[in-house]
């Protein structure tokens, strides 16, 4: 099936989809913020660049969009269409960046939260989880 988009209109179409402060990350980030947690954004110091940094907690939060994770829900399930063996690929290869990161983090002795997408839109007990989360005591602190 041939791309509906020319390649310049394909081109501007990839070029909004952004990596940092997407509507799933800003909606958390206000959430936590008027719960009172304080937090660094997108430390270069890190693997992976956490979308947000608890510094004095160790700890980081990842916000993931389910597509380009591969995240098991409907939206992290679905394949385009067309150019599937790429798209397949392109997203292994993030699975496996993530992965590789997570360790680097942990070994580093950080703590870790995966927030996706689907998780934040739902917005069921993602507060809770990560309240839980951030003042949970790990065995390092």
């Amino acid at each position: 099936m041939a791309d509906f988009m020319t390649a310049a209109e394909r081109s501007a179409h990839m070029a909004k989809i952004r990596s940092k402060n997407t509507k799933p990350e800003l909606q958390l980030r206000s959430v936590l913020h008027a719960a009172g947690f304080r937090y660094r954004l997108h430390d270069p110091a890190l693997p992976g660049r956490p979308d947000l940094v608890f510094a004095g907690r160790r700890k980081v939060i990842f916000v993931n969009g389910c597509f380009w994770h591969g995240h098991d829900c409907p939206v992290g399930r679905r394949l385009p269409k067309s150019n599937t063996d790429f798209w397949a690929d392109k997203r292994r290869r993030n699975q496996a960046r993530d992965a590789a990161q997570r360790l680097r983090l942990t070994e580093m002795g950080w703590a870790y939260l995966d927030v996706w997408e689907c998780e934040v839109a739902e917005n069921s007990n993602l507060v809770v989880d990560v309240t839980v989360f951030l003042e949970c005591k790990t065995v390092e602190q």
